[in-house]
Parts: structure tokens; sequence; C-alpha cells
């Protein structure tokens, strides 16, 4: 185990840094220290020794120049067991520094910033930062390195129980983390850098590099020839599959964490109580109502086959009788923002369905990239956070939809944001009648839309996730009983679509927007 003599601590995030700094002194460790860390520490009253003092060196070109220097990195580098790097040191007067206690200049936080300059990104980019977090993790054996705050109470445990010294174990395990951060610190830096290489900002850079951090390795994915494991990104602010916490259950599978997202999105879409089944990515029912019991009852009632053995979604808490009706029937999980004592007490009997639970549905800004791998390469584009109220669309038809037929487009076209390409929901005021989705014809869509609405069509809206490319589609929606229809427009027949919508006297709203969805 390697004993802990001294410690060069520099840190910008200077989170509990002055009671971890004690506790070292505490155990004899001498502190080699920079600038405004330095400052701080002897405010605090401890002995702190400038690393221009112990290099020799001053600090140069406005601090620039200050850890970069054979004293330090020698102190770092050099393998104690080495005898040729022991003497070697001797020779040149090289110290150890068994310790290295380093976070780095925010370069993220500083070009999140509104009206960030090229030249303040330039400024914080950290150099002996990272150097010194590379050289000690590379001699982990013999030198102790922290780049998160975090790991200051677990270094100290093991301080003390072991005299002042601390594990290869534990030393391997902070390394492993140093390189991880100074890969993500380097690849936040060539994103930002490579897209800026022309005269203007490109949103997307050169190369784009991404850290995901791996959650759960999964039982195997797709299918089960196929390997796999969940990973998610740091510092997720939204509520999402995610983020949230499996309350018991089995081990969730690929196919669940999928379906979990499209669960939580769908309802996320609405202010209203609102409840959604699942199966194979696609909403086999949603539905909107005063309590998350009716929704749910309601979004059952669209197709119940289809239900079994399905995933529900809901924004509103789960409770007791909720959960009652949920144990009913055979689900593989639910995913909600909070579940009563009684609730969960009530889903132990059924110990295989999995409980999810995301962070509240409060405010919080959407952000980050939508992925699709292909072989070879990648796909990165804005996540899809458009949406328009049926109320701003554009009404191309002689008839104006009613206010009633305003709600339940505004219903249909969030619903019909979620459902796989070709899509078409037909739906009421607050629930799904029929849902056609993944056909390679809009009007097959269309057609087993129909076929599986148990519901009466009669007097429903229709959503359709991009423009009819001709007027069959409307045709078979007004033969099911469609009165509006709200859909992107754009198609070089538009003009033969609204004459059969004003035809068969029905009201028709162009988004200019689609979701089409793969």
């Amino acid at each position: 185990m390697a004993k802990i003599t001294r410690a060069l601590i520099s840190v910008s995030d200077k989170t509990g840094i002055i009671e971890f700094s004690r506790q070292l002194a505490e155990y004899g460790v001498e502190i080699l220290s920079t600038g405004g860390t330095a400052k701080l520490l002897r405010e605090a009253g401890l002995t702190v020794k400038d690393v221009s003092e112990f290099t020799g060196f001053p600090e140069m070109l406005d601090g620039r120049v200050k850890t970069l220097h054979p004293k330090v990195h020698g102190g770092l580098l050099g393998m104690r067991s080495n005898p040729a790097h022991v003497a070697k040191m001797k020779e040149h007067g090289i110290e150890n520094i068994d310790m290295v206690v380093v976070n780095l200049y925010p370069f993220e936080a500083t070009v999140a910033k509104p009206g960030c300059l090229l030249e303040d990104a330039i400024e914080n980019i950290d150099i002996g930062g990272p150097t010194m977090l590379r050289s000690a993790a590379k001699n982990y054996p013999d030198v102790t390195v922290i780049v998160d705050c975090t790991d200051y109470a677990t270094v100290l445990e093991e301080m003390k129980e072991s005299k002042g010294a601390v594990s290869a174990a534990t030393n391997y395990g902070l390394a492993v983390k140093v390189f991880q951060h100074t890969a993500a610190y380097d690849g936040a830096i060539s994103n930002y850098l490579g897209a800026r290489l022309g005269e203007e900002p490109q949103e997307y850079p050169a190369t784009f590099t991404i850290q995901v951090k791996k959650a759960q390795d999964l039982r195997y994915g797709e299918n089960p020839q196929q390997s796999a494991a969940f990973y998610v990104e740091k510092d997720i602010a939204e509520p999402c599959v995610s983020n949230a916490v499996q309350l018991q259950g089995k081990e969730l599978s690929f196919n669940n964490i999928i379906d979990l997202d499209a669960a939580i999105e769908t309802v996320k879409e609405f202010e209203q109580s609102a409840a959604v089944i699942i199966k194979h990515t696609n909403p086999c029912g949603v539905a909107l109502s005063a309590t998350p019991l009716s929704a749910y009852l309601k979004a059952r009632e669209c197709d119940p086959v289809s239900a079994y053995g399905g995933i529900v979604g809901f924004n509103r808490q789960v409770d007791a009788d909720i959960a009652r009706e949920l144990a009913s029937t055979f689900l593989e999980a639910v995913i909600a923002p909070g579940y009563s004592d009684e609730a969960l007490e009530i889903f132990k009997a059924k110990k295989n369905v999995r409980v999810m639970q995301v962070p509240l549905l409060g405010e919080y800004e959407p952000r980050g990239y939508d992925l699709k791998k292909v072989v070879g390469g990648l796909l990165v584009q804005g996540r899809d956070r458009g949406m328009v109220r049926a109320a701003d669309c554009r009404v191309v038809t002689e008839r104006t939809p009613t206010a009633s037929e305003y709600a339940s487009l505004d219903f249909a076209w969030r619903v019909c944001k979620h459902v796989k390409s070709n899509a078409i929901v037909f739906t009421n005021r607050d629930q799904t009648v029929g849902i056609g989705a993944g056909q390679m014809s809009r009007v097959d869509s269309s057609k087993i839309a129909v076929q599986k609405a148990l519901l009466p069509t009669q007097g429903t809206v229709l959503a359709s996730d991009a423009f009819f490319p001709f007027r069959d589609g409307v045709d078979a929606a007004v033969e099911a009983g469609v009165t509006a229809v709200i859909q992107p427009g754009g198609s070089v027949r538009d003009e033969e679509v609204i004459k059969a919508a004003n035809e068969h006297g029905i009201a028709m709203v162009f988004t200019g927007m689609r979701h089409f969805r793969h």
C-alpha cells in the first residue's frame, strides 16, 4: 500500500477541499498547492508549500506554466519499486509526490454561457491539470489521484484504517476515473473547437465525441444471441428512463428500456393527467382524464388485447386504486413520477413487474442529441422538440374545426408524434380510438387503425405524421367517420387532398411540421 507523505492540491471546484486537506495534515501529509487553492487553505489555517518553492521555479506566463516541471512530473511518474528511477530521482533532487488532488478549469460551463468568446474558451482549457492527472494515474501503484470530490471520504477512510496509506486497488479505480474524466474533458474541447473550423460556428463538429457511463449490463440485447449494456449520459436534468430508479421487479431487458422510454416520453407531452400503454415501442392506447386511474382505463379500452404484456406510463403519482387495477392484468413494467406506499405494497404481490420511478415532471430544459447507429457510422440529429397547437395551425379547408375538434386534433397530434411511421391516429377529445403504425403505405396505416378500433370511429379526428400523398387517405378516413384531420401538408398533391376534404365537408389543418419516426 502506498503511504501518503506529500500531496499536490490544486482545484477549481473547492467543495470539501478544506476539510479534506485538514485531515491530510493530521496524518502528517505535506501539502503543495498553487494560486487560489493555496490561498484558501492558508486562510483556513493550514500550512501549505507553494509549488514554485518546491520546484525552485516561479509561476510564469500569467499562470500558464506552474506545474509543468520535472520535479513535479518526476515526483509523480517515478516508480518507487524501480531502483534506476529511485537513483535518478535522488541524483536530480526529485522528491516523491504521493497524491494529486486536481479538478480542471470549468471548460464546459464556460462555453455554455451565452456569448462565450473563443478566447475565453481557450483560456479555460486546462493544460497542467490534465497533465498531472494523467501522470499520477499512469503511476497508480505509487500515487493516489483524486479528480472527484465525492472520493474524498473513501480515501480518508482507507487512510484511517491503513495508517495513512491507500491500496493499489483503490488507486487503480481512481486512476480509471481520471482517464474517463480527461477523455470527456478533451472530448468537450474537441467538439467545441471542431465546430469552429470555418468562418461561422457549425452545429455539428468535424468529429463528434460523446461519453456515457455504463448503468448496467443486460442479460441480452433485442434477441438472446446479442449481448448488451445500458449506458447513460452524465448530469441528466430531464426526467427520463435514464435517471429512473427501479423500485422492484425483474432485471430490465434491452426491450424494456426502449419501451419505458417510449412510455414516459409520450405522457410528458401532456399537462393533464395522462396514461399510455406501450407495446413494441408504439402506443396501443393513450388517454387523458381527471385522474390517472380513469386515464389508464380509457387507454386500455382502446386496445385491451395489445395491452396484455405491455408497459404503462403515467405523468402522475400511482395510488393504490391504480396499482390494484394494474395488478389485475399481466404487465411487463410501470413507469411514473411516484407511487404511494400502499401502491408499492400491492405491487409486491406481482414481484416480477418492474416498477420504475422517474423524478417529478416539473420544469426542465430538454437537451442532447438523438443518435442512430448504422453499420460503420452514426447519424446525429437534434431531438424532436417541436410541437404546435392545433389552434395555431393553418386551416386549409372551407370548414374550420369546431372548438371540440380543435381539442381532439391537439390531442391526436401529440400522440401521433410518438407512433412509428407511417403513423395514423384516430382519437376523440381525450382518448385514442385506433392507431395504425409502421406501415409502408399511409393508407394501409389508416385501414389498420380502423380495423383495430374497438371504440366507435364515427365523429373522431385523424392525425397523420406526414402528408397524404394521395386523396385515398382522406377518403378512407371519412369512410371511417372522421370529421377533421391534422397533418403537416407539403405534398405536391395537397390541392387534390384538400379538394377531397371539401367534398366530404370535413375540416383539415396543416401543421407545417412533421413527426416522422423510424
